[in-house]
């Protein structure tokens, strides 16, 4: 991109006020933003006035926020694009997962078509960033990377993304460890894992193979932990010993992790300095079903948690809307962050760490140099934004409006 062009009138926060009881109120003010090349160049408020000549879009006083990052999601298994199929009942997981393999087998010549309806969506509701896990395994073999990466390349100008290669029948059956391989040497930039005791049912080995296959392709590492309880904590706590081992500070990252909400507060505690001190991450979708990992105490101890929307409307489950901003809405009424400054500080778990205002309400976003990512919205402030998830005006990716109008 080589034009320049000024986003006018759009909103941003300034500050915080504070009455004599300690309540707090975000203060907003009108700016004018010149992008050039995609990246923020100047700032300047709304009575500036832009020399004539200089080409304007009209923020028309929506509030800006930065964009989201949806750091899990499967865009290989949704049936968006496709007729209404709810999923068919499964008697427990192993049925599941027989059912889900026969039927990815059939729905390959669609993956294109169905990840780029589920990135349609994404876009609509505010990410400009995608973590999604693909499935390889003896079932699909290759096919679902070769359609999602087909798709994710067709939106390269849209969006960064990133592709983890996901054994989800397990790292350690027959042919498994040949395929991931493959698939990293195919597109697939992260290497995945699940439940090295509930699926591969050798903890050790399977955290061994994970970090083996990491290393040969100087590759970070996500994996799926739904194991519960001690055996979970003890999973998680073998995985930073791994990473520790390899110098993997700052690659290694663990989505779900439930098992970190079901243990004494102790044990809480000794894990997140563990996970601060190594740089790793964990990725939630805050369900409604399960213990969360206690997001809070990480924030406190400096992990990073990320949000993602996992896959939806797909054989797992008929439900999901792709909307980020809505789940930091459920995080806050399961965490009772009710707030103006709390539920305006929670946004950074949707953009994967950027907020407006910094906790002592100094600017911090946008900043010039930074990329022009704006998601905006019809709010008066990040803290309504979060309580009342309003719609998406507009989505800009690096300049460009890549969803909505305004």
């Amino acid at each position: 991109m080589t034009t320049s062009y000024w986003l006018k009138n759009v909103r941003l926060e300034t500050g915080y006020d504070q009455d004599e009881n300690g309540v707090y109120e975000t203060k907003t003010e009108l700016f004018h933003l010149k992008i050039h090349d995609g990246k923020i160049v100047e700032k300047q408020k709304f009575s500036f006035p832009i020399p004539s000549g200089e080409k304007t879009v009209d923020g028309k006083g929506y509030l800006a926020v930065p964009t989201f990052k949806e750091m899990h999601n499967h865009l290989d298994k949704t049936y968006l694009s496709l007729n209404w199929k709810a999923p068919i009942p499964a008697k427990n997981l192993e049925e599941r997962l027989h059912l889900e393999a026969m039927e990815l087998a059939e729905l390959a010549p669609t993956t294109k078509q169905r990840a780029s309806a589920m990135i349609d969506l994404l876009l609509s509701q505010g990410a400009s960033h995608i973590r999604t896990h693909v499935n390889i395994d003896p079932y699909i073999g290759l096919k679902n990377l070769e359609g999602v990466k087909a798709a994710l390349e067709d939106y390269s100008d849209k969006l960064t993304y990133e592709i983890v290669a996901f054994p989800q029948h397990g790292l350690l059956r027959e042919k498994v460890l040949p395929l991931m391989k493959e698939a990293m040497r195919s597109g697939a930039q992260l290497i995945g894992g699940l439940d090295p005791a509930g699926i591969d049912h050798n903890i050790e080995k399977s955290l061994y193979e994970v970090m083996n296959l990491a290393v040969e392709f100087n590759a970070d590492v996500d994996i799926h932990l739904h194991d519960g309880g001690h055996v979970g904590f003890y999973t998680v706590d073998k995985l930073a010993e791994l990473a520790a081992d390899a110098k993997w500070h700052n690659r290694v990252a663990v989505s779900h992790a439930f098992c970190l909400g079901d243990v004494p507060l102790p044990q809480q505690e000794e894990i997140a300095d563990k996970l601060s001190a190594l740089g790793m991450s964990i990725m939630s979708t805050i369900p409604i079903n399960r213990t969360l990992p206690p997001i809070e105490l990480f924030e406190r101890k400096g992990v990073s948690v990320f949000l993602g929307c996992d896959g939806f409307y797909d054989s797992w489950g008929p439900y999901g809307t792709g909307d980020l901003l809505e789940k930091v809405t459920k995080y806050c009424e399961l965490y009772r962050k009710s707030d103006e400054r709390s539920l305006a500080q929670s946004l950074k778990i949707a953009t994967g760490g950027p907020t407006p205002l910094t906790k002592d309400g100094e600017m911090a976003w946008p900043l010039n140099g930074e990329d022009a990512n704006f998601v905006l919205l019809n709010a008066s402030c990040s803290a309504e934004a979060v309580a009342r998830t309003p719609k998406r005006e507009a989505v800009i990716f690096k300049g460009k409006v890549i969803s909505g109008q305004f």
